[in-house]
């Protein structure tokens, strides 16, 4: 048996999608597993157990109607069709919601042209699929637990519900030699930014400088600081209001590399993002920011240590929250002009789950008052 897993998607809703290809290896030993996915996140998964082979196709350039107006775009489409064809696959399982006509009609073709067997989520726009599961809606269910569902339509049942990324030797040497920098300070990772797709859901970057500053003078914290090259201006912002010690990998890492660090920190600070989801695959305690984006469908995922993945979001009740992904809606990808939910977020806030989580060892005494 062919199987081919079609996920479109960066860092962080790949990741998702491990405990159910996972599920499929242990279900169906004997099939040839490929994945397909986009070539900036697709060697997170390379060499895994869990896959055969990938495919990788650059699917941001498909991202709107207007990519089809380029032949160039019509020529590359029909290569993915004709090598997909070609391959001989017996099962599409597509792990993505149906929520745009556009996007229905991508993955329609996609699947079409694949296999004979389509599996997937259905929101009433499924009607290319030959075998379905009603989509429960974002935040219907964690992103996890949907994909764990859809497999489960062809009989498999989970037996490891945790996400992990393999990481080679090589990639750890890298991040011992990269957090050496910090000496014997407790290494905490700080990832101000995020992806391209939402900068919505930026927690102010000086905010995490203070809230690591903090960290630094009571715990005895070195900042580890991470993220993209697009992350650059947060990183920016973050580096000219921290005092304390620090490694900077800001652009520097490959995701591989990134995963090492992460796993070598004893905390991980940030927002709702792919290096989020990263440091909860490799076991690093999460203390992660939410703010329009919906917890429910990509809270960090630990369900071996759920009092790990911590999520802090505002204090108001705000009916508006989220406003990023909401059933089986889009939403609002650049928040709204206040973003109360962010910006009522205190440092005090975060610091009272970071220390409640007692994981970076006993405060540092507090130095002498004077006369």
């Amino acid at each position: 048996m062919k199987v081919l897993v079609v996920k479109l998607a960066d860092i962080g809703d790949l990741l998702t999608t491990v405990p159910a290809l996972k599920a499929l290896r242990a279900g169906l030993p004997a099939a040839e597993i490929t994945l397909l996915a986009p070539p900036h996140s697709a060697p997170i998964l390379e060499g895994s157990p869990w896959v055969d082979r990938i495919i990788t196709f650059e699917k941001h350039r498909f991202d709107s109607p207007r990519a089809l107006l380029s032949p160039r775009s019509w020529a590359e489409l029909g290569r993915l069709a004709w090598r997909l064809r070609w391959e001989g696959f017996d099962w599409v399982v597509l792990m993505h919601h149906l929520v745009t006509n556009w996007g229905v009609l991508k993955f329609a073709l996609l699947s079409l042209a694949a296999a004979p067997r389509r599996l997937g989520l259905d929101d009433g726009r499924g009607w290319f699929l030959t075998h379905r599961l009603p989509d429960p809606g974002y935040g219907g269910a964690h992103e996890v637990e949907c994909w764990l569902r859809l497999v489960g339509v062809l009989g498999i049942s989970p037996a490891d519900r945790r996400i992990e990324v393999p990481i080679s030797e090589l990639d750890r040497a890298w991040a011992r030699q990269a957090l050496s920098g910090l000496g014997n300070r407790v290494p905490v990772a700080v990832a101000p930014g995020t992806g391209t797709y939402s900068p919505a859901r930026r927690w102010p970057a000086d905010r995490f400088a203070e809230l690591a500053t903090r960290l630094a003078d009571r715990f005895g914290a070195g900042v580890v600081l991470v993220g993209g090259p697009d992350n650059e201006p947060e990183a920016g912002v973050f580096r000219a209001h921290y005092r304390g010690p620090r490694v900077d990998l800001v652009g520097r890492t490959t995701i591989r590399q990134a995963a090492a660090v992460l796993a070598g920190c004893k905390l991980f600070l940030g927002n709702d993002g792919g290096l989020m989801h990263l440091a909860a695959a490799v076991g690093t305690p999460v203390v992660a920011v939410f703010g329009p984006s919906n917890h429910r469908a990509w809270g960090p995922w630990r369900p071996d240590r759920p009092e790990l993945a911590r999520v802090v979001r505002t204090w108001l009740t705000l009916p508006c929250q989220p406003c990023l992904y909401v059933g089986n809606q889009l939403g609002r990808r650049w928040g709204c002009e206040s973003l109360a939910c962010l910006e009522t977020i205190r440092v005090e806030d975060v610091l009272r789950v970071v220390e409640s989580m007692n994981i970076l060892g006993r405060p540092a005494a507090a130095p002498p008052a004077g006369p």
